[in-house]
């Protein structure tokens, strides 16, 4: 197993497989009444987290605490942070405290691995910047596993602010690893010039509903914009908003999913986001089971 988890990038097929089937253990376990394991007694884990976030930093410390580590949550709000404390001398704060893992949640885009060179522990990247956010690409895969009982072969549209979604990195380099086809859709203002090659690229919605077995819509990403990359939001969504109609150009088999939080109305509509073909609820249950398995892998399972 690796030390760090970064990167989409970091995981290869057999890594990736067996977070995914370590997950599944941790999900039967969630379903018991006694929800918590041992495996990780003794360990600290701190969640440190630059920006907002209601989803990653709960899914987290849901995760170490049914692990039974000791959890530490830290906000850049109320703490030194906002008196000129740099990253660094934050990090070595937590190195001087005994963390054994740190989940960071930094604006800056490559934060975590700066990080991963001041501490002994483990580093979690839970989102940096418009970068990356592997451990959403995990859940995202674990979901569509457990939908479509595989990741090989399947037909993956990641639509609308890819420019801005570190969601859509991580996936379309887990995905890739893992076996599935990944085209991204979107305004040509909103699809990124560094493409990972073998990604495919459509500016049409319509014409790559037919023949896809998932469909992510990303939210977009208004507080990250600066300039006008569409010319407004009710022309966005008729061209990129999945609706009720869209829907039911999908295959039978095929899902819907949204890494949150949503714009309803916009990037989705409720009657999709509510429908029995979204997985939007399940993400967030999945997130708890990946979560704890990538904990449990780093710290626990290893034998480090």
């Amino acid at each position: 197993m690796i030390r760090h988890l970064l990167s989409g990038a970091d995981l290869d097929a057999d890594t990736a497989t067996q977070i995914l089937d370590t997950a599944a253990e941790m999900a039967a376990v969630s379903g018991r009444e006694v929800k918590k394991l041992p495996a990780l007694r003794g360990r600290t884990v701190v969640n440190l987290f630059y920006e907002d976030s209601t989803r990653t930093r709960i899914s987290f410390e849901a995760a170490a605490k049914r692990l039974s580590a000791d959890v530490i949550n830290f906000s850049a709000k109320g703490s030194s942070v906002t008196k000129g404390e740099s990253l660094k001398d934050t990090a070595l704060t937590l190195q001087a405290m005994g963390a054994d893992a740190v989940v960071v949640r930094h604006p800056a885009s490559g934060a975590p691995h700066r990080l991963a060179d001041w501490v002994d522990g483990s580093v979690v990247n839970a989102g940096d910047g418009t970068h990356e956010h592997p451990t959403q690409a995990l859940l995202d895969a674990y979901t569509m596993r457990s939908r479509l009982g595989r990741l090989a072969g399947l037909s993956v549209a990641v639509v609308g602010d890819v420019l801005h979604s570190r969601v859509a990195r991580s996936n379309v380099l887990l995905l890739a690893t893992l076996g599935a086809k990944v085209t991204l859709v979107g305004p040509p203002t909103l699809i990124p010039v560094d493409i990972a090659p073998g990604t495919d690229v459509c500016y049409d919605l319509d014409a790559v509903l037919p023949s896809s077995d998932v469909v992510m819509m990303l939210r977009v990403q208004r507080e990250r914009m600066n300039d006008s990359y569409f010319p407004s939001a009710r022309e966005y969504a008729r061209r990129y908003g999945l609706d009720g109609p869209r829907m039911r150009r999908l295959p039978e088999h095929a899902i819907v999913m949204h890494p949150g939080p949503m714009n309803r109305g916009m990037e989705i509509t409720p009657e999709v986001a509510d429908s029995s073909r979204s997985t939007i609820v399940e993400q967030v249950t999945n997130g708890v089971s990946v979560r704890m398995a990538v904990l449990y892998l780093l710290l626990g399972g290893n034998n480090r």
